[in-house]
């Protein structure tokens, strides 16, 4: 291989988003090991910060649905004669993978957790069963398009040096269809997106209801300036939205701390949560699995541990 590793840099208010310096950080190690270079693809209002991170960015329009960016990729890798596209496995990202895939008859390798080169090809480990196995999948065709599991890769440092930023003129897609997209913004304070977040308040069936939600989880994220997390029984208790579920069927997340109320511990919400870096659990009962994955542990009811660490951030 030969061509450049292609990322692709999202963002949001002018910056990199975390889960993007982490694809940034997996694609500069695999560029490193097939021996290309390294460029970015990023919008214009990302472009101008990318470039801390990579020697090259392509700005282009943002397209606001999966097939247009779907469209701009391929014709990116296609224009760069690109050997890798690398994208991170956030919702966004694992539905455009798959298309550019198909569009530039390469091989798609999914939520991979580490990435490397193997004579020439990419390869890399993902989990699968619950997490519970590790397998390892290799590219058979070119280019290999790659989405890097959230929280699997340390976030990329900047360059020694600022790279350059440059229009990428791409061609009308007639396949893209005519979508008109509305976009309403939740106003939440300031609290940060869930994948994003550095701490994650996460309440589960312990708590009872959607009022100890309101009550206690959701100001302990605003006060530790983190996102809240619901498990699926919650969820589906209709406590709190989809959005917010953490699990094997809703969202991973790997923030700094992880802070779980009245939260069992089932194998399908730690599948979601398990790579996070400082893990505390408060659950009533001492034999709630998830103790055996948390790095502090509090045997206690939730509806007493809460109120009391919110009156402690608040002296």
């Amino acid at each position: 291989m030969s061509g450049p590793v292609l990322v692709l840099v999202a963002g949001d208010a002018g910056a990199p988003s975390r889960a993007a310096l982490q694809a940034i950080g997996a694609a500069r190690g695999l560029a490193e090991a097939l021996g290309v270079p390294l460029e970015g693809v990023a919008t214009a209002d990302v472009a101008d910060a990318a470039r801390r991170y990579l020697p090259h960015v392509h700005r282009v329009e943002a397209p606001p649905h999966a097939a247009g960016w779907t469209a701009v990729l391929a014709a990116a890798q296609e224009a760069r004669a690109a050997s890798a596209v690398v994208l991170s496995a956030t919702r966004s990202g694992a539905a455009v993978a798959p298309r550019v895939a198909v569009r530039t008859g390469g091989a798609l390798l999914e939520d991979v957790v580490t990435l490397a080169a193997d004579g020439g090809a990419v390869v890399g480990d993902r989990l699968a069963h619950l997490q519970r196995v590790r397998e390892t999948v290799r590219a058979t065709a070119a280019p290999a398009v790659v989405t890097t599991k959230v929280g699997a890769f340390a976030p990329a440092d900047p360059a020694a040096a600022e790279g350059e930023v440059a229009d990428l003129p791409l061609p009308a897609d007639p396949a893209a269809p005519h979508v008109t997209v509305e976009r309403t913004d939740a106003v939440a304070g300031d609290r940060v997106p869930l994948e994003e977040a550095p701490v994650v308040v996460t309440g589960g069936r312990g708590l009872g209801g959607a009022e100890a939600f309101d009550a206690w989880v959701v100001p302990l994220a605003d006060a530790l300036g983190g996102a809240v997390g619901a498990t699926r029984a919650a969820v589906d208790a209709g406590w709190r939205p989809y959005d917010e579920q953490i699990g094997q069927t809703g969202r991973t997340v790997a923030p700094d701390v992880y802070l779980s109320l009245g939260v069992s511990g089932a194998v399908q919400h730690l599948s979601g949560m398990n790579r996070s870096g400082l893990i505390v659990a408060v659950d009533h009962d001492p034999d709630a699995p998830i103790f055996a994955h948390c790095d502090v542990g509090v045997v206690a009811d939730a509806h007493a541990f809460a109120p009391a660490l919110l009156a402690a951030l608040k002296d």
